[in-house]
């Protein structure tokens, strides 16, 4: 009987684990520069900060540069500060911006746009000795 009880301890193991892990969720969040398609206020939004950038974590990263958002709640604008993230095969960032419209300003979040490679193939003809 004794020889049983480490696999009884075992089981019993695994089976604790797998209960306080089922308690852990991942979800996909959607960013907050994601989230609305513009934001209208009237206070201008404050100068840029300077930030430093450091070394990015991975090769081939690229750096997404701070920005002001508005914070309606309080209403205020607040810094988001800039981060490092991986490309996107096929898309490119447009950064966040600020646009003046009268009175008001129009905040447009950043995102990844789909990006088409426009190479004029005629060119590419040419160089290999085909018409153009």
């Amino acid at each position: 009987m004794k020889s049983k009880r480490p696999a009884r301890i075992a089981l019993l193991a695994a089976a604790m684990s797998s209960l306080l892990l089922s308690g852990c969720v991942i979800t996909a969040s959607t960013p907050a520069y994601a989230r609305h398609e513009h934001v209208v206020v009237v206070p201008p939004p404050p100068p840029p900060h300077v930030e430093v950038i450091g070394v990015a974590p991975y090769p081939g990263y690229i750096w997404i540069g701070g920005h002001w958002s508005w914070h309606a709640h309080g209403h205020r604008h607040h810094w988001v500060p800039g981060r490092w993230e991986a490309p996107r095969h096929g898309h490119r960032w447009a950064p966040h911006r600020w646009e003046r419209h009268g009175d008001s300003w129009r905040e447009r979040h950043g995102r990844w746009e789909r990006h088409e490679d426009r190479r004029d193939n005629r060119h590419e003809r040419r160089g290999r000795g085909g018409r153009g």
